[in-house]
């Protein structure tokens, strides 16, 4: 996949931070490989429904949304920009939301992270607030 270059962010810094209205996930880059910070949100992607970032590191591809408290709306989000974005040779893909809580009860998030599972080959992780990942 091409990246504009206005939403691509090569980095080899030791901690890579996607935040946004006091939601934060970052990515720590111990070995200080080179990482790719997508802007999805409004850059790569302008219309319709759309995650935030995308972190791609190898051929490993983190998609983020940082949302309020409507869930469901991010799942919509981070399918779609996988639908756009996601690498027809990705090793690894995770998604994540990262919110500032979360009103779905673990059933029903247990079952979307089954659908992540099967139709887009992603691991689907749910956290309030912060989170931090080791790449």
């Amino acid at each position: 996949m091409e990246y504009k270059d206005k939403c691509s962010l090569l980095s080899t810094d030791s901690k890579i931070k996607c935040e946004e209205n006091k939601r934060k996930i970052i990515f720590n880059n111990s070995k200080r490989e080179s990482v790719r910070k997508i802007t999805v949100d409004g850059c790569q992607i302008t219309d319709g429904v759309r995650c935030d970032y995308l972190i791609a590191h190898n051929k490993n591809e983190y998609f983020i949304e940082l949302k309020g408290e409507d869930i469901k709306h991010a799942f919509e989000q981070l399918k779609n920009s996988i639908n756009i974005l996601g690498a027809k040779d990705c090793v690894k893909r995770i998604c994540f939301v990262i919110s500032s809580r979360s009103p779905l009860i673990s059933a029903e998030i247990q079952n979307i992270r089954i659908q992540f599972k099967r139709k887009y080959k992603s691991d689907l992780i749910v956290k309030n607030n912060n989170f931090e990942v080791e790449l």
